[in-house]
């Protein structure tokens, strides 16, 4: 049965491609499994452009790390921040921060996005870094034909959105315009208790620590955010076989409220440039020629403004990042076999400073260089293989990198690593309805200036290398679709803070489970999308002076069902998204144990005519009390004990309307 599904807010659509490909939005079932191309992210993550919410809700293998209200990081397969290799239109990102408030999913919203799509595991050559996967992001992009759309939104906890965009052209020069602008207040949580609230029930403002009690907010009834995005984007056709894409991506966050940490952002301003030329059919030696040259930066000062300690005297980290890149890459036919080889460079810098400023006069006096300025420069070659024997598909992959990391503090140890990293994977067609697959891969990552110089360390750290094995199989039976997937993968050299301290240590540890995922179509008008993630992970031995073996941030049992009504022009969606206990945590690292939780979520869409579409929704429909983030101490938290926990939203409704033309 050929049909097109709209994903709805769950794990639908968590098709496993053969080399674990997943992606949001609109799925063809007849899609093979390592081709799969999905879009349409705009459309239906609207409930608010936090991309990270958007990839939670959708692959059970993706949790959240909730710091805010906003601007939230990921975990993938019990892995996050360097680990995962994050791409937008083929450019890099970095986050200042070096306590995550401004991880790369926050610097690309939702309603500027086409498609996301997701690789697990260590199989991919083309990128520096990839470790436990690759989130690749593709924005808007230009039509021909003259159209745009126009959004309002709306939602609880005085939450508002517009944004806009508009595309048009020729048969050679095509444009699109969109920006956007959204802000929100404190959520409250299942109790009722917004940011202020949580940090009083917690005992942030009596604790007979002034360090604790001074980190609390100074005033209620505070701003969450403010963020204000443009895209831009032009695409030029030289010929039938050829083009040049120019891409600019702009994100402006102000005043963003993170209540378990001792600071907030003031701002965090981010620029995303890229250049692309694509020429196809050169000759024999050039089936696709690849150019891609991109540059982004962001600007991000976080203080103690907001909080008691503020009040007449607030102290800033001002930390800047950036990174260019450069990627050369061509395609060709060689006996039946579609041969890649590749040329990658980038240079990444981290910077920061902190001074301390009087409210009074306003005057701010210097107190230390927090990172002195780094770069990180990689250097690296590549080369892909695809073939085909009869119903055997098999991919593999190939990467050298040499790469430096250069202090300009001269009390700080230089660094240089190479690594060779490669996979294969192979995908077995037993028939139209059925494909078996497996896939084993080495991939690796070196530790990033913050790991190994930030204050006044100078941590001596290997890179982290990831010897990782997948098999999983594919099955259509009639109207029913189940993919599965087992992973185990080796970590040497594991990158692991202790416990808050800034140290960071080596550590050999083991992650291993399993993803399911499907939907079973009832008849025309319901159907149910499911999925479930399972991940364990232990470190080979536990850190100097600790005990504990678990690895922390290897979130418990995750599952998603929804139930889908499609009637004429509406569809209802009805979803549960739950998780296990959290009871395999690292309680030498900061971790606690969690509840577990089970979610229950609505959601209406309405295409009114041809012209305007109306979305009303709501999320945590019952006001559960819970938290999905743990409190494992890479980043510095406040309170003493487990009071840094945070709660995530509580009842949550939210409506869209939407004009497009």
């Amino acid at each position: 049965m050929k049909k097109i599904i709209g994903l709805s807010l769950c794990c639908a659509s968590i098709i496993l491609h053969a080399n674990e490909t997943q992606t949001l939005e609109t799925i063809n079932v007849e899609e093979k499994v390592n081709t799969k191309i999905v879009k349409d992210v705009s459309n239906e993550q609207i409930k608010s452009a936090d991309l990270a919410e958007a990839l939670t809700k959708n692959i059970p293998s993706i949790s959240i790390v909730r710091r805010s209200g906003i601007a939230n990081d990921i975990i993938l397969r019990g892995q996050k921040k360097d680990n995962i290799n994050i791409l937008i239109d083929n450019a890099k990102i970095y986050g200042a921060c070096p306590n995550r408030m401004d991880p790369p999913t926050s610097h690309i919203l939702s309603n500027n996005i086409e498609s996301v799509k997701v690789i697990e595991g260590p199989y991919d050559v083309e990128n520096f870094g990839t470790l436990s996967g690759n989130v690749i992001v593709k924005t808007k992009e230009p039509s021909k034909e003259v159209s745009g759309e126009i959004n309002l939104g709306a939602g609880s906890f005085g939450y508002k959105k517009a944004s806009a965009s508009i595309s048009g052209g020729t048969d050679k020069f095509k444009v699109l315009v969109s920006t956007s602008i959204e802000k929100g207040d404190q959520y409250e949580d299942g109790n009722g208790n917004d940011f202020l609230e949580q940090q009083i029930q917690n005992g942030i403002t009596t604790s007979p620590n002034p360090l604790v009690s001074g980190r609390a907010y100074s005033e209620s009834n505070l701003e969450a955010f403010e963020k204000k995005t443009l895209l831009t984007k032009v695409v030029y056709n030289i010929d039938d076989n050829s083009e040049v894409k120019l891409s600019y991506t702009a994100n402006r966050s102000d005043n963003v409220l993170y209540p378990n940490t001792p600071m907030d952002a003031a701002y965090d301003d981010s620029n995303i440039y890229s250049v692309a030329y694509v020429a196809r059919d050169l000759g024999d030696f050039s089936k696709d020629l690849n150019i891609n040259y991109s540059y982004s930066n962001v600007d991000h000062p976080m203080d103690t403004s907001l909080r008691l300690a503020g009040l007449t005297n607030y102290t800033t980290n001002h930390m800047n990042s950036s990174i260019w890149g450069t990627k050369i890459k061509n395609s060709m036919e060689v006996a039946d076999s579609l041969v890649t080889i590749g040329l990658d460079t980038s240079v990444r810098n981290w910077k920061g400073n902190s001074y301390s400023t009087s409210v009074a006069t306003g005057i701010s006096t210097p107190i230390a260089t927090t990172l002195a300025s780094t770069d990180t420069t990689n250097k690296a070659i590549f080369t892909e293989i695809e073939k085909s024997f009869g119903e055997l598909d098999l991919e593999a992959g190939l990467r050298y990198d040499y790469t430096d990391i250069d202090s300009i503090n001269s009390t700080k140890t230089d660094r240089k690593y190479t690594a060779l990293n490669a996979n294969i994977f192979a995908i077995y067609n037993a028939d139209e309805n059925t494909k078996y697959f497996a896939g084993i891969g080495k991939s690796s990552r070196v530790p990033d200036a913050r790991e190994l110089y930030y204050g006044g360390n100078n941590n001596d750290l290997e890179d982290t290398k990831n010897y990782e094995a997948d098999i999983g199989f594919e099955k259509t039976i009639g109207s029913f679709n189940i993919r599965t997937k087992i992973f185990y993968s080796v970590l040497k050299d594991y990158i692991y803070s202790k416990n808050g301290t800034g140290i960071f240590e080596n550590v050999d540890a083991k992650i291993y489970g399993i993803d399911v995922s499907g939907f079973y179509y009832m008849n025309d008008e319901f159907s149910i999308d499911y999925g479930l993630a399972f991940q364990r992970g232990k470190k080979d031995e536990s850190l100097s002076g600790q005990n504990d073996k678990d690895l922390a941030e290897v979130p418990p049992l995750k599952a998603n069902i929804a139930l889908n009504y499609e009637f004429d022009s509406s569809k209802i969606t009805s979803e549960i998204i739950a998780v296990d206990r959290w009871d395999n945590y690292d309680s030498d690292n900061g971790e606690q144990e969690l509840a577990g939780y089970a979610v229950v979520n609505l959601k209406y869409n309405n295409k009114l005519n041809k012209n305007f579409g109306f979305t009303l929704g709501v999320d945590n429909v019952l006001d559960k009390t819970y938290a999905s983030t743990n409190t494992y101490n890479d980043i510095k938290y406040i309170g003493v004990g487990d009071t840094e926990l945070l709660n995530d939203p509580g009842r949550y409704f939210y409506a869209n309307l939407k004009y497009s033309f």
